[in-house]
C-alpha cells in the first residue's frame, strides 16, 4: 500500500498576510535588555590607571617599572606581583608604541581587590614621581568620561545631578576695582580688618572681619593672591574677594612663614622641632602631614596649590668646635643666617640653603631634590642671595647666585656669582681687610651692590665702599666707589639705576641720652657720558637712619626710626620740575632735588609705600614696644592725610600687586596720554563729591525731620499730663515767636576806685 509522503511545511504560517517572525521583530525588548545589561567595565573596580608616567624607550623599561614600584610602596600602596624573564610585571602593565619604540605615558595597576585600589587610589594621586606628579583615577571613571557629551560652557548630560560646578572666586579679584585703589590689612587687639584705600586715604570696608584671624599675626603673600594668618597648630591661607575656605598646613608653633616668588611653595618654621603621633599601621600616610622621618626637623617646604609636604629640613646648624686651646669666650659670636633660612630662584625651580662656613646646597622645586644630588662645597662661605631677574630663564639663560667668603689665613676675601645648575663662576672679585659684606640686588637684576665694611690696623672698622657688579654687561665688570665714612643704609631706587645710602663717620659710638646722632644721606646716579656712578648730592648733619624709595622710583622718604627724642620724616623728590616742558639738569642732577614736606610721627617703628606710590604709611606697633601705637597716612608729598592712634594696634601692611601685564610700548603711550585720562579722572572726582555733598545734605535733613517728629510727640504727651493733672495747657508759641530773639545787655561803668597800701 502505497504510503503518502508529506513534505516539510514552514515553520511560520501567515496570519492576515504577515509571519510571526515579522510580528515577533516589532516586539520591544529594551526593558529587558537594559535590566539585564552588562557592563563591559564590571570585574575592573580593581584597576587604575596612572597618567604623566615618563615616556621612555626600551633600554629604560626595567630600571622604571624598578622606580615606580619602590615610589609606590613608599606611598603606602605596595604591589604583590613579581617579575617574569623580561623584567615585565602581571599587574603593571605600560601600553607601547612599537612604531615609536617608546611609551605611551600612561599605565595600568591591578590590584587583588576593589578595596585595596580604593586605598591605593588616595595614596598614590598626585604623588610626585622625579619631576612629574603622577595622576590615578580608576579604570572605570576614564570610560564613563571618555563617554559623557560634554560641550564647551555646559555641564554633562549624564553629570550627577549633586555634582553641578561651583563657580570659584576669583583669586585677582581685587585688581578689578573700577577706582584703581589699593587694600590694606590692619590688625588691632583681637580685630584684623581689611580695608580700600579711596581718594584722601579714606578707609571702606572690603570685607567682614572673621575672628580665626587675629591670633599671632598676619601677612600678604609676594603678589596679594593669599592672605595668611598664623595660628598655634599651623598656617591658613584665605583667598578670593570674600576670603573663604582657607587653605590650611598643619605645622604646631609656627611663627615665621615665606613665600617662594611665584607663590608656589609656602616655608613654614617653627623654633620646637617637629613631634609625631604614632600612626596607625593600617591607614594610608597623608601626604599633607608629617611623617616618622620629619621628626626633629624646623623648617617645613609645602606646596600651595595642593597643600602637599614636599620637605623638612633641620633649623640652625651648631656652630663648629673652637680650635684647639683657643676658648670659646675669646671667639667672637657665631654667624646667624637671616631668615629666609631658605631662598628662592626668581623663578621657583630652585630653592637654596647655606650650611654656614662649608656649603650651599640647591634643590630643585617641586621634588625637592638636591641638584646633581651633591652640595656646593665653599669654604668659608657667610651669605648668598639670588638675582631677582626671572626672564633670565625665560630667554634661556641660567639663574644667578651671589656668595662671598670672609678672608682665611692668606687667602682674600671674595664675592662670586655663580650660574646654576651648571655651577659655573662667570666672575670674581677678590676683597681685603673685610669685617663684613652685604648683597644688595637692583630689583631688575642690573645691578649688584656689596657693601663692603673695611677694617683698619686696629682691626676696627672705620670705612666701607661698594663694589658694583654690572649684571647685564659683558664679562660683568666692576666699579669701586670709595667713601670715607661707614654706610650703615643702602637702598636701591626701583626700576633705576640710582641709589641712596647713610653713612656715619662714628659707627661705634655710644650716644648719651639725649644726644643725637649726626649722619649723612648721599644720593648716587649714573654719569649719562661717562657711564660711571657719581655723587648726586649729600645732605649732612641728619638723624636719619632709614631709608624708603617709592615703588615706582623717583620720590624717598628718609625716616628717624627707633630714637626716643626724634621722629621725623623727610619727602624728596628726585626729579622735581616746575614745568613738564623742563628737562632734568644733567651737569648737576642734585639741582632736581627737592625737599616737598617734612612730618613726625611719635613712636613710629616701620616705614612703607603702598603698590601705587601713591600713599606712604608710619606705624607704630605695639610688637615694638611704641609708646603711642598707630598709624598715619600720608600721600606722596608728604601731606598728613589720616592719623589713626589706636590702643593694643600691632600690624599695618599693603595688599602687594602683580607686575603689569602691559608692554613698555603702552606704558609710554599711557604716560604720553596722561592728561587725557586726566580729564576723566577729574570729573568722576567731582562727581563723587558732589554725590558726597547730596548724601551729606540728606543725611542732614533726615536728622531735622526725625527731631521735629520727636519734640510733636513730646508736646502732645505733655498736653496730655497737663490737662490730666488739670493745669491749663501751655499756649502755643507761633513760628514767629520762635525767631525772635531776647537780648540782654550789661554795661559795666566804673563809678569810683581808691588805691590802699596795707602794710604788714
Amino acid at each position: 500500500m502505497p504510503v503518502a509522503v508529506q513534505e516539510n511545511q514552514p515553520s511560520s504560517s501567515k496570519v492576515n498576510g504577515r509571519t510571526e517572525d515579522e510580528e515577533d521583530m516589532e516586539i520591544d525588548y529594551s526593558e529587558i535588555e537594559e535590566k539585564y545589561a552588562v557592563s563591559p567595565l564590571d570585574g575592573f573596580d580593581n584597576v587604575l590607571v596612572v597618567d604623566n608616567v615618563p615616556v621612555i624607550d626600551e633600554g629604560k623599561k626595567k630600571k622604571l617599572y624598578e622606580r615606580l614600584r619602590s615610589t609606590i610602596a613608599k606611598a603606602g600602596a605596595p604591589l604583590s606581583g613579581t617579575a617574569d624573564a623580561e623584567g615585565n610585571y602581571s599587574d603593571m602593565v605600560m601600553p607601547w608604541d612599537n612604531e615609536k619604540g617608546e611609551s605611551k605615558g600612561y599605565m595600568f595597576l591591578t590590584y587583588p581587590s576593589a578595596e585595596l585600589a580604593t586605598h591605593a587610589l588616595r595614596c598614590l594621586d598626585q604623588v610626585l614621581f622625579g619631576k612629574n606628579r603622577l595622576y590615578v583615577n580608576r579604570f572605570g571613571e576614564i570610560e564613563r568620561y571618555a563617554s559623557m557629551n560634554i560641550e564647551e560652557g555646559s555641564t554633562p548630560k549624564n553629570w550627577p545631578a549633586d555634582s553641578q560646578a561651583v563657580d570659584k572666586e576669583h583669586l585677582r579679584s581685587w585688581l578689578a576695582d573700577p577706582q584703581g585703589r589699593d587694600q590694606f590689612v590692619t590688625f588691632r587687639d583681637t580685630t584684623v580688618e581689611i580695608n580700600w584705600c579711596g581718594r584722601n586715604a579714606t578707609a571702606e570696608r572690603a570685607v567682614e572681619p572673621n575672628p580665626k584671624w587675629a591670633e599671632l599675626f598676619v601677612s600678604w603673600s609676594p603678589l596679594g593672591t593669599y592672605f595668611t594668618t598664623l595660628h598655634r597648630p599651623g598656617v591658613a591661607l584665605w583667598q578670593g574677594k570674600s576670603f573663604s575656605e582657607p587653605h590650611r598646613f598643619t605645622h604646631p608653633g609656627v611663627r615665621l612663614v615665606d613665600f617662594s616668588p611665584c607663590e608656589n611653595y609656602l616655608v613654614t618654621f617653627a623654633p620646637e622641632p617637629i613631634v609625631t603621633s604614632p600612626q596607625d599601621p593600617d591607614s594610608p600616610p597623608d601626604p599633607r602631614k608629617f611623617a616618622p622621618e620629619d621628626e626633629g626637623n624646623h623648617i617645613a617646604v609645602w606646596e600651595v596649590k595642593t597643600g602637599l609636604l614636599l620637605r623638612t629640613f633641620p633649623g640652625e646648624a651648631p656652630s663648629p668646635a673652637p680650635p684647639a686651646g683657643v676658648d670659646p669666650k675669646d671667639l667672637p659670636p657665631p654667624r646667624k643666617l637671616a631668615w629666609p633660612l631658605l631662598r628662592w630662584s626668581p623663578d621657583d625651580k630652585y630653592v637654596a640653603r647655606c650650611l654656614m662656613g662649608s656649603q650651599i646646597s640647591v634643590y630643585e622645586a617641586p621634588t625637592m631634590g638636591l641638584l646633581d644630588k651633591k652640595s656646593i662645597k665653599i669654604d668659608g662661605v657667610l651669605d648668598f642671595d639670588w638675582c631677582p631677574d626671572a626672564e633670565l630663564s625665560a630667554n634661556g639663560k641660567e639663574n644667578l647666585l651671589a656668595f662671598w667668603t670672609p678672608e682665611v689665613e692668606n687667602q682674600p676675601a671674595r664675592v662670586s656669582l655663580m650660574a646654576i645648575p651648571s655651577r659655573t663662576t662667570p666672575r670674581q672679585k677678590n676683597l681685603y681687610n673685610v669685617a663684613d659684606v652685604k648683597l644688595h640686588w637692583q630689583d631688575q637684576g642690573t645691578y649688584l651692590c656689596c657693601k663692603v665694611d673695611r677694617l683698619n690696623r686696629s682691626k676696627k672698622v672705620n670705612s666701607s665702599n661698594l663694589e658694583l657688579f654690572r649684571v647685564k654687561e659683558k664679562d660683568y665688570p666692576i666699579e669701586a666707589v670709595e667713601l670715607k665714612e661707614v654706610c650703615s643704609h643702602f637702598a636701591w631706587e626701583p626700576k633705576g639705576s640710582r641709589f641712596a645710602m647713610v653713612t656715619t663717620s662714628e659707627p661705634n659710638a655710644i650716644l648719651p641720652p639725649g644726644q643725637l646722632p649726626k649722619n649723612n644721606v648721599e644720593f648716587f646716579h649714573v654719569d649719562p657720558k661717562k657711564g660711571i656712578f657719581r655723587l648726586m648730592r649729600r645732605l649732612e648733619n641728619k638723624t636719619t637712619n632709614s631709608l624708603t624709595w617709592s615703588p615706582k622710583g623717583r620720590f624717598i622718604v628718609l625716616a628717624t626710626i627707633g630714637l626716643s627724642i626724634k621722629h621725623d620724616l623727610e619727602f624728596w623728590d628726585l626729579d622735581f620740575t616746575t614745568d613738564d616742558k623742563v628737562h632734568k639738569n644733567e651737569t648737576d642732577p642734585g639741582a632736581n632735588m627737592q625737599l616737598l614736606a617734612t612730618g613726625e610721627h611719635y613712636g613710629m617703628s616701620e616705614i612703607a609705600w603702598d603698590p601705587s606710590g601713591r600713599y606712604v604709611t608710619s606705624t607704630a606697633s605695639s610688637f615694638r614696644n611704641s609708646p603711642e601705637p598707630g598709624y598715619t597716612i600720608w600721600d606722596f608729598k608728604g601731606q598728613d592725610l589720616s592719623r589713626n592712634q589706636l590702643d593694643k594696634f600691632k600690624q599695618f601692611l599693603w595688599r602687594p600687586r602683580p607686575a603689569t601685564l602691559l608692554s613698555k610700548d603702552e606704558q609710554k603711550k599711557i604716560r604720553k596720554n596722561l592728561r587725557e585720562y586726566s580729564k576723566r579722572f577729574d570729573e568722576e572726582d567731582a562727581a563723587e563729591e558732589s554725590n558726597v555733598s547730596a548724601e551729606l545734605i540728606a543725611h542732614r535733613r533726615r536728622l531735622i525731620d526725625e527731631w521735629n517728629a520727636w519734640r510733636a510727640k513730646r508736646i502732645k504727651e505733655l498736653a496730655a499730663e497737663r490737662q490730666k493733672a488739670g493745669l491749663q495747657a501751655i499756649p502755643a508759641v507761633s513760628a514767629q515767636d520762635e525767631e525772635r530773639e531776647t537780648v540782654e545787655e550789661w554795661i559795666e561803668e566804673t563809678i569810683d576806685e581808691t588805691e590802699e597800701v596795707v602794710m604788714s
